[in-house]
């Protein structure tokens, strides 16, 4: 009794070290395996789509170019200062006055001026100019915004697109599978004589559509996964699941009135109103004097006569052949433009709000539509499937019961695509969808930097070349 209570001992101890290796093996098996590739949330594709935009770059340009036009305004106040050197040599023949015999005589002369000249007064055009430029500035902030939002919203489209198609694909994937079994129980209940060869053909012909069908998906896949390389920068991985949606206003009304109150191209607008007024203003200086004075230093350096002088000088222009006033008239008919496509832009805006608020309903409404739908394919499919089986539905019941559930699986995932994107359409209709609001974290481009860098018009680079390597520090 003693040696077999022994060897149980032992028995049970070597059993116990048999999980133990067992149990270590797979944690070595673990530790030793690769890393799974992390997934890639929204929050990264958007991150990634706002770094690499290419159309986001192309419109800072264009924001930098405008603030020089600023910096062009405001060396329009400043005087001109301006250097001529010249020099000259001339050579002639004199006849002596026998008339027989000619000598030739040459002069040369050598001078040199320095010059500042400012306009004085003009009307107040030079700052009426620098005060519309920096409307122009503003308007073309605004318009990047906007452009932010268009790069943010086909990340999105794209994001949520490939998980779609991978969802449809899987779809057709499982009705491939699920034909070929219909196919295998269609040639089983043909050798025993329970249904005809048109049940098999049939069968074989929804087995071929549904493979015709499950290549179409795939190459859809492949569609949105350029359309998301476009969108992001590079190509899908590992997707995480969707998260949950931003807020949004409890009512039309109140999203309207938030993009009526903040909305880019609202605020793009208003500012090409403004810069229209002034272009009215500036107009209206061409029919007045301009005064403006000069200091001037030269030198002869053949005399060694040197100069210093000021003037004042006052130019009106009397007839223009009607030039000027056409420019009145023409910045005026700007105003009346800019004033009107300000209207119309905020019409437009309510318009968008209503659209995307409209086309989120319908997709509220058609997930909840579809879920019954789902349901009942469900239910009716099985009940045709069994029915088959004892002889009461044909097999071409069968495979339509299963197009109708593929049919309503398919669509509710649409609707679901549609109403997840269409949370965004309507935040991007007013103006909301920027990478601020999303709370994304990344450094967002400034654009006040490189407008400080130049507004006051420097006469070097050098402030400009320290900001571009901020930029691309910050694109990096």
């Amino acid at each position: 009794m003693v040696w077999m209570g022994k060897d149980r001992l032992q028995e049970k101890m070597g059993g116990m070290m048999r999980k133990f290796l067992r149990v270590l093996g797979v944690v070595a098996g673990v530790a030793g395996a690769p890393v799974a590739l992390q997934a890639e949330t929204l929050a990264d594709a958007l991150v990634s789509a706002y770094k690499t935009s290419h159309l986001l770059d192309q419109n800072q340009a264009v924001l930098r170019a405008a603030d020089e036009d600023a910096a062009i305004a405001m060396s329009k106040l400043r005087p001109v200062v301006s250097f001529v050197a010249s020099g000259g040599f001339q050579q002639y023949d004199q006849r002596i006055s026998t008339g027989l015999f000619t000598k030739a005589n040459h002069t040369s002369s050598a001078s040199y001026d320095l010059t500042a000249e400012v306009v004085l007064w003009a009307g107040g055009r030079g700052k009426l100019g620098l005060q519309a430029a920096r409307e122009q500035v503003l308007a073309t902030r605004a318009a990047l915004v906007n452009v932010e939002q268009q790069v943010l919203l086909q990340a999105v489209s794209a994001y949520v697109d490939v998980q779609l198609q991978q969802e449809i694909v899987a779809l057709r994937e499982s009705n491939v599978r699920v034909i070929t079994q219909e196919l295998r129980a269609a040639k089983d209940r043909f050798d025993v004589g329970e249904v005809t060869q048109t049940d098999v053909s049939l069968a074989e012909a929804a087995l071929a559509a549904s493979k015709a069908n499950l290549a179409a998906a795939q190459g859809q896949l492949m569609v949105a996964r350029e359309r998301y390389k476009a969108a992001v920068g590079h190509y899908p991985q590992n997707l995480a699941r969707l998260p949950g949606t931003p807020g949004l206003p409890r009512t039309l009304d109140e999203a309207k009135s938030v993009a009526e109150r903040g909305h880019p191209v609202i605020i793009q607008a208003q500012h090409q109103v403004s810069a229209a007024d002034l272009g009215v203003k500036i107009a209206a200086t061409s029919f007045g004097p301009t005064l403006s004075g000069s200091v001037s230093a030269g030198e002869d350096l053949n005399s060694g006569v040197a100069s210093v002088g000021v003037g004042v000088q006052l130019r009106q222009t009397l007839l223009a052949g009607g030039g000027n006033a056409a420019g009145y008239r023409r910045a005026m008919a700007g105003k009346e433009q800019a004033e009107a496509g300000l209207l119309q832009t905020v019409v437009q805006v309510g318009e968008t709000v209503g659209q995307a608020w409209a086309q989120l309903a319908v997709a509220h409404a058609s997930i909840e539509a579809g879920k019954q739908q789902v349901t009942a394919a469900q239910k009716a499919f099985e009940g045709v499937r069994e029915e088959a089986k004892l002889g009461a539905r044909t097999t071409l019941d069968v495979l339509n019961a299963e197009q109708d559930l593929l049919s309503a699986r398919a669509a509710r995932l649409e609707a679901e695509a549609n109403r997840y994107v269409g949370v965004y359409q309507v935040l991007s209709s007013m103006g909301q969808l920027t990478a601020e609001k999303l709370n994304l974290g990344v450094p967002a481009f400034d654009p006040e930097a490189y407008y400080d860098a130049v507004k006051n018009a420097p006469a070097h680079s050098t402030r400009g070349k320290a900001l571009d390597r901020i930029l691309e520090k910050i694109a990096d």
